[in-house]
């Protein structure tokens, strides 16, 4: 007969490679490993020419009964009635009774030993039915031998050592003694599926290194507990509390006021249960002996931190009691599918996609030619959601009993992971040079900044505006909270709270600084959370709940330190600047006017050049759903321009912050002569590209002599730090009705010395019409793209098999590249692959090949970075499906 069990094979213990195994390993089994164990264990029998009778086995079972004893999860227990010494017993009876005729008055002494085998037979069988569980050996751990001696004997003891103690086979108290918790199993792999946390390395570190895994579920729903008893529980009599409380953080209290310690009965299954959004429960699910199935469920408002269990036992009558710790604490989030959780998300895709979900898309550029950057949030990798709690508690100083308000903890995430003001995980640095430190462009993702954080508790150098929201998504994705990340293109920067971008240009067409740190950069990225805003009122629901923004760049001072948001999308369209927190801010970058001034020095009047109110505040972009594409989320910010919506919603915003520049936008002037600048896009580095200017002039009676410049600088993606290319200065009559186009050709030997790290220039055209104060100024960001990194796989993506990746880059520059090295994050697998190029050739294909190992079947993702001396921010991605193993 063979019976199986996920913990054991009754018949032999074999691993998934046919080769012998402990008993402990198998304790730790899936089902399908289980089911793997059980195919090998046939293939064996196979191979040897023996045939079992189907109809005697039976499989997936909880425990099995194997000659004398029955096999259980935890260990073994001697089966009742079936004991061996009881029948050697037996036999010596039978024996004494055919050699009677030869033993003197064996009446008597049969009698005696009678009368003493039903007292030692009724003992033995007490002591039976509540029998000692023997714990199995465990693979790794030490074994120690216990040993104790009197005049008469000797006892020896072995026992493992197992969380920090020698384990001890519980000897059983009297049958109405109070009842002892022997071991608690977290049903990692039911509660994993049931809270969507299985992906976490926490949930996975005994298959990974063999250390205990660690339980992580979502507050408002319930999980699941297995308690091993020293002895078979009697719901009449035993009493069973289950005491939960937050791990404090910083030395800060937990009490019972502040529900960071809550005190649970274990409840009956037909006992009624409070639903209330705050409540706990505890509910004694099944009795098998003396295992108890619990359900506990916590409330939707919980803490989200790492809590501790404790269980008491008692008896109804009596006043003794015991204890048990369960030895590792487990982690409680945020739950997008808990419509009591402020954080709910009703649509199951979009919870796939901002919360599930470890790679996204991130996009950079400029207006004119944009590209997505891929993304690994990596939420599910070993220390980032330790880090992701030591951000919000320890950095962001968010106490235990405020850790379940959304609001507080992405406010204080905003500020953590910047390092501006508060010991927080990412230093920034805009410029073209980071000797000490991995260039922002260098990233790939947020994995390996969280953890070398977590490890130094030192700011990691250094991070841009993308990284900062990188690094903010990982944590708030890791917390449970949807999250998204967000790029606005022409974003104002605007530190004057003015809602204007101001540049002020002297009389030899230079920008002025000092008078204005307002700028607009190329591309500014943010994020998005999915939150209620209970915290503005209970009318907040349709005017302020859905996505708020919150920007972990440090910009701007709110509250005394570098941190925005939460801010209601909501309300940012409306104009309503004064709704916490920073919708101001925020309604600048995208709705801002910029305003062109001709400065003549400090005591001078300003000439208005030109303004513009349309071009801040463009493609604002996110990853769509469920599709590696882009999606325009322009309209939730925003009205479209040039429409009576968005310039009535710029006024109330101007009068909500009393700002003096509301006499700009009381008349528009009109101009015979036009400009425009041209230039082709989707240039490739290595290949050089063509400007022209075209100037028209409108009028049918009057002819305009015109004379000015173009120029093109090579800038940071912020619009700092100009480094002149070349320029071209043009003097022309314009007659009526006239077209005339100037051209400016940039070859690659003239730009390359002297572009930034994003190959990112801003053209400008500053004209003068003779004999009239008007003058002309306009500009445009332009950018040359970078070659992209080719992925392919060589063969079909397992579950748990070896998957092939071939990746290639040709130099497209007339360069050689030089210390060059690739970087791969693939979702599913916790820990990048770094390959070293020392040289690529101009013109020629590197390719490179690399093996990974898919944990889970589904969508998975490979993200590529190469970063050479002569050539950075290359990079590639793949997206591709798991097929689960069925071998």
């Amino acid at each position: 007969m063979v019976e199986s069990t996920y913990s054991a094979i009754a018949v032999t213990s074999l691993s998934a490679e046919g080769q012998p195994s402990s008993l402990q390993e198998q304790l730790k089994t899936s089902d399908q490993e289980h089911r793997q164990h059980v195919r090998v264990l046939f293939e064996r029998l196979k191979d040897n020419g023996l045939v079992i009778n189907f109809d005697k086995c039976r499989f997936v079972q909880k425990q099995v009964n194997f000659l004398d004893y029955t096999i259980r999860e935890y260990g073994i227990l001697p089966l009742p009635g079936r004991v061996g010494a009881m029948r050697q017993l037996r036999r010596f009876f039978a024996s004494v009774n055919g050699y009677k005729h030869f033993i003197r008055q064996v009446t008597d002494q049969q009698a005696e030993l009678t009368v003493l085998a039903k007292e030692t037979l009724a003992k033995c069988n007490e002591s039976l039915s509540n029998g000692t569980l023997l714990h199995f050996s465990i693979l790794g751990k030490p074994l120690g031998l216990m040993i104790d001696a009197s005049s008469i004997s000797t006892g020896v003891v072995l026992r493992p050592f197992v969380k920090e103690t020698w384990m001890l086979l519980d000897v059983p108290e009297a049958k109405d003694g109070v009842l002892e918790v022997v071991e608690v199993s977290m049903c990692i792999e039911e509660n994993g599926d049931a809270h969507r946390t299985k992906r976490y390395e926490l949930m996975n570190r005994n298959r990974i290194d063999g250390s205990p895994s660690l339980l992580i579920v979502r507050r408002g729903e319930p999980f699941k507990l297995k308690i091993c008893c020293s002895r078979n529980f009697n719901e009449n009599r035993d009493v069973v509390s289950i005491l939960l409380s937050v791990q404090p953080m910083n030395g800060e209290k937990v009490s019972h006021g502040n529900r960071t310690i809550v005190y649970l009965p274990l409840s009956k299954p037909d006992d009624a249960v409070d639903e209330d959004d705050s409540s706990w429960s505890a509910r004694l699910d099944m009795v098998e002996g003396n295992e108890l199935s619990v359900s506990i469920r916590t409330s939707a408002k919980a803490s989200v931190s790492r809590w501790e269990i404790s269980i008491d036992t008692k008896l109804v009558d009596g006043n003794d009691s015991n204890n048990f710790n369960v030895a590792d604490p487990i982690y409680l989030l945020f739950n997008p599918w808990c419509e009591k959780d402020p954080v709910y998300l009703e649509d199951e895709k979009l919870r796939e996609e901002y919360v599930l979900s470890d790679t996204t898309m991130i996009w950079r550029g400029c207006e004119q030619s944009f590209h997505p950057t891929i993304w690994k949030l990596g939420q599910y990798e070993k220390d980032v959601l330790d880090c992701s709690l030591l951000l919000v508690s320890t950095v962001g100083r968010v106490g235990a009993s405020y850790r379940g308000n959304p609001v507080r903890v992405t406010r204080a995430l905003s500020a953590a992971v910047n390092s501006n003001d508060d010991n927080g995980a990412l230093a920034g640095k805009w410029g073209n040079d980071f000797p000490d430190g991995t260039a922002p462009t260098a990233w790939v993702g947020s994995v390996n900044i969280l953890q070398e954080y977590y490890r130094t508790k030192r700011a990691v150098r250094y991070g841009q505006c993308w990284v900062f929201a990188g690094v903010l998504a990982t944590a708030a994705r890791a917390l449970g909270i949807p999250c998204r990340v967000v790029t606005n293109f022409n974003s104002a920067h605007d530190s004057e709270a003015s809602l204007t971008i101001d540049y002020y240009f002297d009389d030899k067409n230079e920008q002025v600084d000092g008078v204005t740190s307002d700028s607009t950069w190329n591309f500014h990225v943010w994020n998005e959370v999915w939150m209620r805003r209970c915290d503005l009122g209970t009318d907040a629901g349709d005017l302020y709940d859905g996505w708020q923004a919150v920007d972990a760049t440090p910009q701007e001072l709110s509250a005394g330190m570098y941190k925005l948001g939460p801010a209601p999308v909501k309300a940012i369209k409306r104009g309503e600047v004064n709704v916490l927190y920073d919708c101001d801010f925020v309604f600048a970058e995208v709705n801002a006017d910029e305003v062109f001034w001709r400065y003549k020095g400090r005591n001078q009047a300003l000439k208005l050049i030109r303004k513009n109110s349309s071009r801040i505040g463009q493609f604002i972009s996110t990853k769509a759903v469920g599709v590696w594409e882009r999606e325009d989320i322009t309209d939730s910010y925003k009205f479209k321009e040039h429409t009576c919506e968005e310039r009535i919603t710029m006024m109330k915003a101007l009068k909500e912050i009393s700002s003096p520049f509301v006499r700009l936008y009381t008349n528009e002037e009109l101009h015979d002569i036009n400009f425009e600048i041209v230039v082709k896009d989707d240039t490739k580095i290595g290949d050089p590209f063509t400007i022209f200017v075209n100037i028209k002039n409108t009028s049918e009676q009057t002819a305009y002599p015109v004379e000015g410049i173009v120029h093109i600088d090579t800038v940071l993606y912020t619009g700092k730090l100009r480094k002149p290319l070349k320029s071209i200065p043009f003097e022309k009559t314009m007659e009526q009705n006239d077209t005339s186009s100037l051209e400016m050709h940039v070859d690659f030997d003239e730009y390359y010395s002297h572009i930034m790290d994003q190959a990112c220039f801003k053209i400008v055209c500053w004209a003068n019409v003779k004999g009239t104060n008007y003058e002309f100024f306009a500009q445009r960001d332009y950018r040359v793209r970078k070659p992209d990194i080719n992925i392919s796989l060589n063969n079909e993506p397992v579950t748990g098999s070896s998957l092939s990746v071939t990746a290639t880059l040709q130099n497209p520059m007339s360069i050689p590249l030089t210390n060059g090295a690739f970087r791969f994050e693939c979702s599913g697998v916790w820990q990048s692959i770094d390959i070293v190029e020392d040289c690529i050739e101009p013109g020629q294909v590197a390719t490179v090949v690399f093996s990974i190992i898919p944990q889970f079947a589904g969508a998975a993702q490979i993200a590529a970075k190469f970063n050479s001396t002569e050539l950075n921010d290359v990079d590639g991605f793949l997206a591709f499906e798991v097929l689960e193993n069925r071998d």
